[in-house]
């Protein structure tokens, strides 16, 4: 049987535990604690993009979080408020603590076999060698450059897999995911304003961690929302910094 959940993990740099602000916390008495804390509470917000909560009403508690952490509710409140004074953690209008930077520690793959297929690329991907001549794999770190040839390769296999063409970034933040085939659709049927969606889009996405189904699905919804609420995207070039109702940019 197909396993079509989602599978989010947590990646870090290998010098992460000597970073300024692990090794001032592990310093501190019960440092070690704060920070068995700290990757516990990374773990438990990875699904709902760095946000600590039960669900999308429920905010967790520092009981809660002790619950969960298995550690005693004093623990968890003094490592909260240094976790805050450290800029680890910060805590929203709504009460919900918001683990900073996740961003950037956030994997995911569609199934448990894309997971183990991606595991597999990483263990074959070499760092590329350095060169003399200014070229890209001097100014990138390693670790990017494997993340990159995993995801061609990934594509590549889906690619085989499907029968369909490899999706494309595009945007401001390069989260923007269309294959060749979608993008000459939007600029077939948007021609005016495919750019100004795309990057509304990726802008929507670096903002507030939303995960969608389909990209041009929901670029084609916005526009005939916008239509439908006679609403003109604005022309190529010019930036619009209006949202709908829910939205942040």
């Amino acid at each position: 049987m197909a396993d079509n959940r989602k599978y989010y993990y947590l990646k870090l740099k290998e010098n992460f535990f000597d970073s300024d602000s692990i090794v001032l916390l592990e310093d501190m008495k019960d440092g070690i604690l704060y920070s068995n804390i700290l990757l516990k509470l990374y773990l438990k917000s990875l699904k709902n993009g760095g946000k600590l909560q039960l669900d999308e009403h429920i905010p967790y508690t520092a009981q809660m979080i002790a619950t969960l952490t298995r550690h005693q509710i004093g623990t968890v409140e003094r490592a909260l408020e240094i976790f805050r004074q450290l800029g680890l953690v910060e805590q929203l209008d709504s009460g919900a603590f918001y683990m900073t930077d996740i961003e950037l520690m956030i994997g995911q793959s569609s199934t448990e076999a894309e997971r183990k297929r991606a595991a597999r690329l990483a263990n074959k991907a070499l760092p590329p060698p350095r060169t003399n001549g200014g070229h890209l794999s001097d100014i990138r770190p390693p670790e990017i450059e494997i993340k990159k040839e995993i995801d061609i390769e990934i594509e590549k296999e889906r690619e085989l897999e499907t029968g369909q063409a490899p999706a494309r970034s595009y945007g401001r933040y390069n989260n923007v995911f269309l294959s060749d085939t979608e993008l000459d659709e939007l600029k077939a049927e948007l021609p005016d304003k495919w750019e100004y969606y795309i990057d509304r889009l990726s802008c929507h996405i670096a903002s507030t961690g939303k995960q969608y189904h389909s990209h041009a699905a929901t670029i084609y919804k916005w526009a005939q929302e916008d239509a439908a609420k006679g609403k003109a995207a604005p022309k190529q070039g010019i930036p619009d910094y209006s949202c709908k109702e829910g939205e942040s940019l």
